[in-house]
């Protein structure tokens, strides 16, 4: 009777489950949704020349924005473009002698303690590796932040100059000038760049290898395209620049909603290692049974998987991406 039950159940479920799936996928997935919208906005309608100039600068711009993206994921976890993108004046052999010299102060800091040799090994690779690469990308991410949070001013500008009649070299230089770094700063390489003799083209793939956000890779594109099609750089500018003004308001809005629980999840991964500190103050031989004892570093082994795997699925909750 149990099984009977229990083939009912699944076959119930199943047949609810799969129609919902099937319809999740075909019209309420984020690719179905995007997919009518560009449906939608495509100049089906149209007919003669304008539509093929439409479908051809529609393809055009596809092709660029791919391109880009495979350039983007070859090069996005690879050492060298880190310290690239960080601004930092800092060579590959630097950072690697860095990393040794923090190795070395966690080693002897850990030995001095008197710990144990599992313990001192991995204390020593979180010095030397974990630590110094997790600051590069914290350094990375809030550049990125600032140059996002101003480039919307340095379009404007931008737009400014062609309404009047300015070269987009020109344009480009005035940014350099006027908008703080980083944006200013990147726009000052461009600058530099096509002075040097780069096209267009080659100079802003090496301002993307150094500042590989969706802002700037629109940016690129809509310069690359203007140049090879033509058309009212201005206004396109202007709605880039729209644009990137409402994924800012939304990408603001979701951090104040997501804010608690960021702190939540702070204060959940700090407040164990805080009570094992403060325990070990006041009794040491007490913590100290966990690092001596097999079964205390099994302990602490397990804790801390599990915390990090707490963490880990905290942070996919909370963190969104636009």
């Amino acid at each position: 009777m149990d099984f009977v039950v229990f083939i009912g159940l699944s076959v119930l479920v199943l047949g609810v489950a799969l129609p919902f799936l099937i319809l999740h996928q075909s019209r309420l997935s984020p690719a179905a949704i995007l997919r009518r919208r560009v449906e939608a906005l495509a100049p089906s309608a149209r007919t003669g020349p304008e539509a093929s100039d439409a479908r051809a600068r529609q393809q055009l711009i596809q092709s660029k924005l791919k391109e880009m993206e495979r350039q983007r994921s070859r090069r996005r976890n690879t050492l060298s473009h880190l310290i690239l993108q960080s601004g930092l004046e800092l060579s590959v052999s630097g950072y690697l002698g860095l990393c040794a010299g923090l190795g070395g102060v966690s080693a002897l800091t850990l030995v001095l303690l008197k710990m144990t040799p599992l313990v001192i090994l991995t204390g020593t690779a979180a010095g030397a590796i974990g630590l110094p690469r997790l600051v590069l990308v914290q350094v990375v991410n809030r550049r990125q932040t600032r140059f996002t949070s101003h480039f919307a001013e340095a379009l404007d500008i931008l737009v400014r100059g062609a309404r009047t009649g300015l070269p987009v070299g020109e344009c480009l230089r005035i940014v350099g000038r006027e908008v703080p770094d980083p944006v200013g700063f990147e726009f000052r390489m461009l600058v530099d760049a096509q002075r040097l003799g780069m096209t267009t083209d080659q100079a802003l793939e090496r301002g993307l290898q150094r500042m590989p956000t969706a802002e700037f890779q629109f940016f690129a594109v809509v310069l690359v395209i203007q140049q090879q099609t033509g058309g009212n750089l201005a206004q396109t500018l202007e709605n880039l620049s729209n644009v990137l003004r409402a994924r800012k308001r939304i990408r603001d809005k979701i951090a104040a909603m997501s804010s608690e629980a960021k702190s939540s999840a702070m204060i959940i991964g700090v407040l164990p290692f805080l009570v094992a500190g403060m325990i070990y103050l006041i009794n040491p031989a007490y913590m100290a049974l966990l690092f001596t004892t097999k079964l205390g570093m099994t302990i602490i082994g397990g804790g801390l998987f599990w915390m990090a795997l707490g963490i880990l699925v905290m942070y996919q909750m909370i963190n969104f991406k636009i």
